[in-house]
């Protein structure tokens, strides 16, 4: 056991636990950081980025198969698995680097192995304690599966067809949210034959239903097949494949079966409920300042209920430090957090949904659509879709929702408008660069505020 008392013992590397690590070594507070796995957690190294350059791979192969219709007389001659994971793996080499020496030059104690909370102020890790006047839980997310459904062999998670070496000819993808999407669009760029499986109504169901019903005929469009509002019965695998039955008796055949029903909470065996931390689920029960009501025991990241985004628990990790620090930063709003699933096309979106603002504000919200038919740099990348606002009554702009090629560039100033409860008027009188998808933005407040250039009104 070590005599030193730190200021901050954080569990976990992940986005939340490096991101608390690096603001409260800055604050010139004393910080000891312990990760069992590779600094970065799931988001670095199985999540965000290894599936974004996945993405971008895809998004370069339909460029070489479509380029005739931008007089480009290009062609696809195939996709090599080992080149794109050549390429994937250097992006989170290099990032994987860069955060390794950052971490090093902030003096942050560093400690490599699985530690366990053994006491309101202490982590153990191999034998040693880390005490500290505060405690933050960071311990991340795993790739959840379903009652009764064992991954292995054929059926997989997102952290094996991370590191597939083969195109699958035909997929089925279990499950319609960011994760499901986003590998089925992938697979698909590649050439698979995919169908996706949602027991919900409609695919990545946490969206605005128009986002929703925009992606599936997208999804169509491309020959994405899928299933929803169907519930998954059983899986059996054999030498060829793995069968997939539905609940209404249907069955499907595959090469593979992607399981992607979400992820779940790392807090089991980690001394967490033995020592007084609330469970709900597995997930960590936090106060708004993100306390467990345990001591000075903290969690942050994908074990606190709610969105399971990388840049949430960035911001929370960044809170916890500043609060530590006694600078008292302003509690993190969760519906002003932006959203972005990366499929083809884009879905991007910031704030309340039409449906939850109808129930918050009861029938006096408005909304726009903006068609990207009458934007320029989008007829120029050849993409549909469109932009959606949100209004409540006569007031701000509550909730913006996007559907289209790279519109999740576009997030940043969404975040803006409903983060600073911007009105229509306020944006319409701002210059948006042209040509840009961001112009898109700028008409759509406009015809909100009255006065529509570009769209009807």
């Amino acid at each position: 056991m070590s005599d030193q008392i730190h200021d901050i013992v954080i569990l976990g590397g992940g986005s939340g636990g490096y991101a608390c690590a690096l603001r409260g070594a800055q604050l010139g507070l004393d910080v000891v950081l312990i990760e069992q796995d590779k600094l970065g957690g799931t988001c670095l190294h199985r999540g965000c980025i290894p599936t974004k350059a996945l993405l971008h791979a895809a998004e370069v192969a339909d460029s070489a198969r479509d380029g005739a219709k931008f007089g480009v007389l290009s062609l696809l001659s195939g996709i090599d698995m080992e080149g794109v994971n050549k390429y994937k793996d250097g992006v989170v080499g290099r990032l994987y680097k860069g955060l390794q020496g950052l971490v090093k030059s902030r003096d942050v104690t560093y400690v490599e192995g699985r530690g366990t909370l053994v006491s309101a102020d202490a982590i153990e890790v191999g034998g040693t304690r880390y005490v500290g006047r505060n405690v933050v839980l960071a311990t991340g997310s795993y790739s959840r599966s379903l009652p009764g459904l064992a991954l292995g062999g054929r059926i997989i998670s997102s952290d094996q067809a991370l590191s597939l070496d083969y195109i699958p000819a035909r997929v089925i993808v279990l499950g319609g949210g960011v994760i499901g999407v986003e590998f089925a669009s992938v697979w698909r760029s590649f050439g698979a034959e995919v169908t996706i499986i949602e027991a919900l109504p409609h695919l990545v169901p946490a969206e605005d239903e128009t986002c929703s019903k925009a992606l599936e005929r997208a999804f169509r469009k491309r020959g994405i097949a899928f299933k929803t509002g169907v519930r998954f019965a059983n899986a059996t695998q054999t030498e060829q494949g793995v069968n997939v039955t539905l609940e209404n008796g249907e069955i499907l055949d595959a090469d593979l079966l992607l399981v992607a029903v979400g992820r779940g909470p790392v807090t089991d065996a980690m001394g967490f409920a033995e020592h007084g931390i609330a469970l709900d689920r597995g997930f960590v029960t936090v106060d708004d300042r993100l306390r467990t009501g345990v001591g000075n025991i903290f969690a942050v990241g994908d074990i606190v209920p709610g969105l399971q985004l990388a840049h949430r628990g960035f911001a929370q990790g960044i809170f916890v430090a500043e609060e530590v620090a006694g600078l008292s930063p302003a509690t993190i709003d969760e519906t002003g957090i932006p959203r972005v699933t990366y499929c083809e096309p884009e879905v991007a979106s910031v704030g309340l949904t039409e449906a939850a603002a109808r129930a918050k504000y009861g029938d006096d919200v408005t909304t726009y659509e903006y068609n990207l038919g009458g934007n320029g740099k989008s007829q120029i990348l050849d993409t549909a879709g469109f932009i959606k606002l949100v209004r409540n009554g006569d007031g701000p702009v509550v909730g913006v929702h996007m559907v289209g090629s790279r519109v999740g560039e576009l997030i940043g100033e969404a975040q803006l408008i409903t983060n600073w409860e911007a009105h229509p008027q306020d944006v319409a009188t701002l210059i948006h660069a042209h040509p840009t998808q961001n112009e898109a933005l700028g008409e759509a407040h406009l015809a909100l505020a009255g006065k529509p250039l570009h769209a009807h009104a």
